[in-house]
């Protein structure tokens, strides 16, 4: 499923847990950078409130895997998460988010 992304061709898997929470992944092509911005708007993926986000940097694409925190900020209902950081560019990024 695609979605607003401000990264170009990012893929988004979407899901329900067997708690009821959605959860959201979030997978970046390589071409990533350092403030790169994404925006989603949470009730599209069954989201009223967030919950938590968790993100990770590809420094070694598939093999070397390192967290790595973004700025985020939600806004009416619309999340924005920008790549920060690290001062790594051209980088996969994956972003797990869950939510109520």
């Amino acid at each position: 499923m695609a979605a607003e992304i401000g990264i170009t061709n990012c893929t988004v898997y979407n899901s329900t847990l067997s708690s009821g929470v959605k959860e959201v992944i979030i997978d970046t092509p390589t071409t990533a950078d350092s403030d790169d911005y994404i925006t989603l708007v949470l009730k599209n993926y069954g989201i009223t409130t967030l919950k938590s986000i968790f993100g990770v940097v590809h420094t070694t694409d598939g093999s070397v895997i390192a967290t790595e925190a973004p700025t985020t900020a939600v806004t009416t209902g619309t999340l924005v998460i920008t790549v920060t950081g690290s001062s790594v560019d051209d980088k996969r990024r994956v972003y797990t988010l869950r939510g109520v």
